[in-house]
């Protein structure tokens, strides 16, 4: 966290009172302390508030000892600035979890401050621009820094999802801007901005075929192969399916289901806690086979109807990073050297079950409905090039092209 500016208050013998704002450079604690003075509270309140709006830096325009050149020009109203009005719109936001409130605040501040300290978001004379986001996405785009960033920061280069992201962000907070009451702002920015494109595809989704997910298997320590058998054969999510209790299951009936009621969501301050399904949608019911009716039915027994029935080798909820790292990368380097080719992730599991399921002509809104999609775009959008319904006919065709009686008939004609 940055060392932020502050007050100090000094009482002279004659009993003169002084106000001093202080503060590190950029907020680092080996950047070097600036001060000015002033002689009454609330002015030195309002100059703090401007040095943090503007990343512990002297705002622009203004002068030591003088204050702002031309206060109509060059003062801006700090709750105006982007830093200000950015964290204060995060801080109000009504409709996200507290981990995902942590997460916003993130990007803000390693993301956007290093590029808008010193702009508004209002329709002030140093106001963010398009040219200004244009760069901002041109910068994320190729690895480069902010022009407010530490000398020498290293950045990498992001993905266009990512990217996708954080202007989505940007665009509803300068949103909020243009719809205040009254207006801060004629347009948005933001508006229009041609953002790069995902053809350069990162984290691809890997698809394993039954036989390369039996070789996979195979490699699993025992306590984690009922787990994995639970993720590929539902296409539950891993906070899903580690969340699991008995009286998620009805066994008893012609259709034996589990109902999809609760995730492991992550704290603002760290740490999990079950909470509701990711969507409205993700909270759904999911037929299973006899097979799975088997394997459930067995890790529940014994279990009281809250108990989790997927569990750590000792005791409690399994922790993504460990199961990662002490069971599922162990299998796939063994499973590699034994011929497997591909290097799928846990959230592959979920993407092998659509593709099972897609194989065998299920219909995408039925794909849809069991993995909880919010809407059939999604399900189409990440899994509709599997559909093959043409392939036996495009096989069929080349087959024939290639073969010595389509090229003859083909240079007959």
């Amino acid at each position: 966290m940055p060392v932020m500016a502050h007050i100090k208050i000094r009482v002279s013998k004659s009993g003169v009172t002084s106000y001093r704002v202080v503060w590190r450079t950029r907020g680092t604690r080996d950047g070097k302390w600036q001060g000015e003075m002033f002689d009454d509270e609330v002015t030195a309140n309002r100059f703090r508030d401007l040095v943090n709006g503007h990343g512990q830096q002297w705002p622009p325009g203004w002068v030591k000892g003088e204050g702002f050149v031309d206060p109509g020009e060059s003062e801006c109203p700090v709750e105006e600035m982007f830093p200000t009005y950015s964290r204060k719109c995060v801080g109000l936001l009504t409709d996200i979890s507290g981990h995902t409130r942590t997460n916003y605040e993130k990007f803000i501040e390693n993301h956007m401050i290093p590029w808008f300290r010193d702009l508004a978001v209002s329709d002030h004379a140093n106001k963010i621009t398009r040219d200004h986001v244009s760069q901002w996405i041109n910068d994320l785009k190729e690895g480069r820094p902010g022009p407010h960033h530490e000398p020498g920061t290293a950045r990498r280069a992001y993905a266009a999802k990512t990217i996708a992201n954080l202007h989505g962000l940007l665009f509803s907070i300068l949103q909020t801007a243009v719809t205040a009451d009254p207006p801060l702002r004629d347009s948005n920015p933001c508006a229009h901005t041609r953002l790069p494109r995902g053809d350069e595809v990162e984290d691809e989704e890997v698809f394993l075929e039954p036989e390369e997910y039996a070789l996979l298997r195979s490699h699993l320590k025992e306590d984690a192969v009922d787990l994995v058998d639970a993720l590929v054969g539902s296409g539950l999510r891993w906070g899903e399916a580690t969340a699991l209790q008995p009286r998620d299951f009805t066994f008893t009936g012609k259709r034996p289901k589990l109902r999809v009621q609760r995730a492991w969501k992550r704290k603002a301050e760290g740490g999990t806690y079950l909470g509701a399904p990711k969507t409205k949608k993700s909270r759904r019911t999911l037929v299973l086979t006899p097979d799975q009716v088997k394997l459930f039915k067995r890790v529940c027994r014994g279990k009281q109807p809250e108990d989790l029935i997927f569990t750590a080798p000792g005791g409690g909820a399994w922790h993504s990073g460990f199961f990662f790292a002490h069971r599922w990368k162990t299998a796939l380097n063994a499973a590699n050297d034994a011929g497997l080719t591909k290097r799928p992730r846990v959230h592959d599991l979920r993407h092998t079950h659509a593709s099972w399921l897609i194989d065998r002509k299920v219909p995408l809104p039925v794909v849809q409905g069991r993995l909880g999609h919010e809407s059939i775009t999604t399900t189409v959008d990440r899994y509709g090039h599997l559909l093959d319904s043409a392939d036996d006919e495009v096989v069929a065709a080349v087959e024939w092209a290639m073969s010595p009686a389509g090229a003859s008939s083909t240079a007959r004609a």
